[in-house]
């Protein structure tokens, strides 16, 4: 089967199954967050399930997944790690852009999951609510992910980190975990995927408390690591 054509047949299967699983979220709601967290993790496998079996994509993971509470930064070069990661990291409380919470039902079941709005416009009310959200996240116990890039990128783009990465960074005081992926190379954003290997390289955490500039320095460096 050519590529295009297992990239129709992904499009169509996930899509579809994807619509009634949304529509469901009110009823799941009522069962509280917990049961919003397996019901999110569900949707993810089941997208593990159809990038396997359809399109031959793969993980594969280079590092340990530490264990404790951590701010975690990634590389983002595809939708694949946005649910991916959830399930390898067993669930972090994701920073989406403000854009996406709009989406109906989709943007409502997302804060009920425990997704942090930010505003990529950065203003300092914008930046002030990412922080409190960032801090209600730590007290529940859940560790945070973030795309500090601020937008998915191409393969060899390596643009500066978004200044919410630094907010969020002093306001949670947590070790920072990188994660370099190299999605983009089976999963343009235009065009057919391609079966394959998706790598996520763990890297060490990074201590917080460090400066500003340092622990931009550092998380940049180690998230592009697969980018070379």
């Amino acid at each position: 089967m050519s590529d295009w054509l297992r990239t129709i047949a992904f499009r169509t299967f996930f899509y579809a199954v994807s619509v009634p699983i949304v529509l469901l979220v009110p009823l799941v709601a009522l069962a509280g967050q917990r049961a919003m967290i397996g019901y999110a993790h569900f949707w993810a496998r089941v997208h593990r399930w159809a990038m396997r079996t359809i399109l031959g994509i793969e993980s594969r993971v280079e590092g340990a997944v530490p264990r404790g509470q951590f701010l975690y930064a990634a590389k983002h070069q595809a939708m694949y790690e946005t649910l991916e990661l959830q399930l390898i990291l067993d669930g972090p409380a994701m920073v989406l852009k403000r854009e996406l919470m709009r989406i109906p039902i989709w943007g409502w079941a997302t804060r009920l999951y425990g997704s942090i709005v930010v505003d990529r416009e950065a203003s300092s009310k914008a930046l002030r609510q990412l922080m409190r959200d960032g801090a209600a996240a730590k007290a529940s116990g859940r560790s945070v992910i973030v795309y500090p890039e601020g937008t998915r990128v191409a393969p060899g783009e390596q643009p500066p980190l978004r200044s919410g990465f630094a907010g969020l960074y002093k306001a949670l005081d947590l070790p920072v975990v990188p994660i370099a992926t190299d999605s983009g190379r089976l999963l343009p954003k235009k065009g057919a995927k391609h079966p394959g290997v998706v790598t996520f390289r763990i890297g060490a955490p990074i201590p917080a408390g460090l400066p500003r500039r340092e622990a931009e320095r550092r998380v940049w460096a180690e998230i592009n690591a697969l980018d070379k």
